[in-house]
């Protein structure tokens, strides 16, 4: 039976058959915060209770999916503690740690942590205009969220080295090409494809699923809790430097960064 469940703060859930969609939203471009990982990471560990789920769609409102996270904001990330990455990279663990299969429907740029959430998810369908960039070294930073992991797993190593050495905006096409992308359909077809692609999932046998994906996940979560801690240790070394002051101002005015490697 379809139904939504009552919107929470940044989160809409709707439950179509074996199919739960997930739509959240922090306006205007989506920037990743603590308080919204949380928010998706809770509502996947609730779905691995309902035996009637047995796929998950991750979709985004507006016409980005997720620019990554607020650099320039004094508290961007939405931490609560002294550390904020290490808050922020405790709920990718928990989404990586969710245990049915998810298809993200992705509109438009998913950078940075934005990648990061894009490449948790099992599958990607995509718009033809939608962007990837793991943008880290132009910010001065480190990449994260498990990405120097996931990232070469997913496109290979040599992939991977040119999106993190040269920070650009890889098109859907491109990345399609790499094994990013496993469809790319019309932007007003984006969130039905994506549905269709979990169904076609979800008529499967529930256990089977959950075995199969455990399987070819192989240590997939201690992998990326391992990978986590040094992209953490990598990025608190690189954040009080002067070039990453300089790439985040940088990127807010929209030029490129004066780097002097101090």
């Amino acid at each position: 039976m379809n139904h939504e469940i009552p919107v929470k703060e940044n989160l809409k859930v709707e439950i179509l058959g074996h199919v739960a969609l997930l739509t959240f939203s922090n306006p205007p471009i989506n920037f990743a915060t603590v308080s919204l990982l949380r928010l998706i990471a809770d509502e996947l560990e609730r779905l691995d209770q309902e035996s009637e789920i047995r796929a998950i769609v991750l979709a985004a409102e507006g016409k980005v999916f997720c620019a990554g996270a607020d650099l320039v904001s004094a508290n961007g990330f939405g931490a609560s503690t002294a550390d904020p990455l290490r808050e922020f990279y405790d709920q990718a663990i928990r989404i990586y740690t969710c245990r049915k299969p998810i298809v993200a429907a992705v509109q438009g740029a998913a950078i940075g942590a934005g990648l990061g959430l894009a490449v948790a998810a099992d599958f990607r369908v995509t718009a033809p205009e939608a962007k990837f960039s793991a943008n880290f070294t132009k910010l001065g930073f480190h990449p994260g969220f498990g990405l120097t992991h996931t990232l070469p797993r997913l496109i290979g190593g040599q992939r991977a080295s040119q999106m993190f050495l040269t920070a650009e905006r890889y098109s859907a096409e491109e990345c399609a090409a790499w094994g990013l992308i496993d469809k790319i359909v019309s932007a007003d077809q984006l969130q039905a494809s994506a549905l269709a692609f979990a169904k076609e999932i979800a008529v499967n046998a529930p256990l089977a699923l959950l075995s199969t994906r455990a399987t070819l996940r192989g240590n997939l979560v201690e992998e990326v809790k391992a990978q986590l801690i040094h992209e953490h240790q990598q990025q608190l070394l690189l954040q009080p430097t002067e070039d990453f002051a300089e790439g985040v101002r940088a990127s807010a005015e929209r030029r490129p960064g004066k780097f002097k490697g101090r």
